[in-house]
């Protein structure tokens, strides 16, 4: 309708904005309540336009299309709450897990830096932080700030199940179920965020090979959100599939896991309770052989140190490398390696051919299968003239080797010598042995000496 002649329209006054912003957003919020989004969406885009400049509107709209996979959109809406309310990092953050979701890891980081450059002490942005780092392929710097942003809100239910799959993810499933077992025995059972939680810890037990507690947290989850936002019946059923085949792999993460919570008493245990003896035996063995001194010396799976003990006075160079940090901090403080990384045993063979003159494997193989590719890379690692010495549990049943209910596995004689032979290692000394005790019994095991 025209205005008459000679009369001015009057614009709104504030008043009248405000009034037609809040019964948008009213209309808006009554409609999310139905599950009528798009009455929501159109009411939450009128607001918009009503206050540009007002946070709340477009911050309610990014969260509806972001809920919808419309990303690019939803970001857009964040980055307008961001403008409109600065101060408030949560916006940036929002923005950063939309663009982070799309695909956009380099935008994520960008808008998450920024806001790390002036609020390290925001938890939500140290967790994000962790988990764009880890997509980076930065594993260091994600477990720092998954560590960072434990301390900053360590009773953050929802905020651990975040950190928890970053270090699920990061091969550190130990930590993961060592921050989520004291808070999910003092979580209320309705907070809503206990069933994610279930769900990382059933992850990190599974990750452990400890399948018993994983379906127990994952059937407590489903206990917890019967709608499963989780996946817990999935993970279940994979589980249950998996038992059922009778498959039962060790994996890198399993095994430094394992000794990551065994460190700090397996010396005592060893010696005690277990009776172990395989780095000395190894010591005698070499000997025997005439394997002289001033050698550089590889201590493969070198635990706390107790090999590199045995085998130091013959070493010009040691080097010790095992898969658990833990582990490695122990053999440190023994002050007798010349180098110690943590790494897996096949990676650290490969980083230089010919490099050494002994490599020890003292009760390490027990961890393996199929030996071949092992003996392959040691042969690889060897100089000319170089020396494998290791035990393994000797296996006496049907196959070459096979997975004991002690979670070690047993390797035939004859698949010893086919791998030593298949590497061009022929044997130098050959043994039946016990290289610890198990339930009161001597363990039956073969120690050999292979000469490249």
């Amino acid at each position: 309708m025209s205005p008459s002649p000679g009369l001015e329209l009057i614009p709104p006054m504030p008043s009248d904005l405000s009034r037609d912003y809040e019964q948008r957003m009213t209309q808006a919020y009554d409609a999310l309540d139905a599950g009528d989004e798009a009455a929501a969406e159109a009411a939450l885009t009128a607001a918009v336009s009503l206050m540009p400049g007002v946070a709340e509107a477009p911050g309610a709209l990014g969260a509806l299309l972001r809920r919808q996979g419309r990303l690019d959109e939803a970001a857009a809406q964040f980055a307008a709450a961001a403008m409109a309310e600065p101060d408030r990092a949560a916006w940036a953050l929002e923005q950063a897990v939309c663009r982070a979701d799309a695909g956009d890891t380099a935008g994520a980081w960008a808008l998450v830096s920024g806001v790390l450059g002036c609020r390290a002490n925001e938890a939500a942005a140290q967790r994000l932080a962790a988990r764009l780092q880890l997509s980076l392929g930065e594993k260091d710097a994600a477990l720092a700030h998954a560590r960072e942003a434990r301390f900053l809100a360590p009773h953050d239910l929802e905020g651990a199940a975040e950190i928890a799959q970053v270090l699920v993810d990061a091969g550190d499933p130990l930590a993961a179920a060592e921050l989520l077992e004291p808070l999910l025995a003092h979580a209320h059972p309705a907070d809503p965020a206990r069933a994610a939680c279930l769900v990382m810890q059933g992850r990190a037990w599974m990750a452990l090979a400890e399948r018993g507690k994983a379906a127990r947290c994952w059937r407590q989850a489903l206990e917890a959100d019967p709608e499963d936002q989780g996946g817990a019946t999935r993970l279940l059923a994979t589980l249950e599939a998996a038992m059922a085949a009778g498959s039962a792999d060790l994996t890198p993460t399993y095994v430094r896991a394992l000794f990551d919570r065994y460190a700090d008493r397996f010396d005592t245990d060893l010696t005690q309770k277990l009776r172990y003896q395989a780095p000395d035996l190894l010591r005698r063995a070499l000997d025997a052989v005439g394997v002289g001194s001033g050698l550089d010396i590889l201590d493969i799976g070198c635990g706390t140190g107790l090999g590199g003990v045995a085998v130091k006075p013959l070493a010009r160079h040691l080097a010790g490398v095992d898969l658990s940090p833990r582990m490695v901090e122990h053999a440190r403080a023994r002050g007798l390696y010349d180098r110690l990384w943590d790494a897996d045993l096949m990676g650290a063979l490969a980083e230089a051919d010919g490099a050494w003159e002994l490599v020890l494997a003292a009760d390490v193989l027990v961890y393996l299968g199929d030996l071949v590719p092992v003996f392959r890379a040691v042969a690889q690692a060897l100089k000319p003239g170089g020396r494998f010495a290791a035990t393994v549990e000797r296996w006496t049943g049907e196959g070459a080797y096979a997975l004991r209910e002690s979670r070690r596995y047993a390797h035939a004689q004859d698949h010893v010598l086919t791998a030593a032979a298949g590497a061009g290692l022929p044997v130098e000394h050959l043994a039946s042995v016990a290289p610890r005790w198990e339930k009161g019994r001597p363990v039956d095991g073969l120690l050999f000496v292979l000469r490249k």
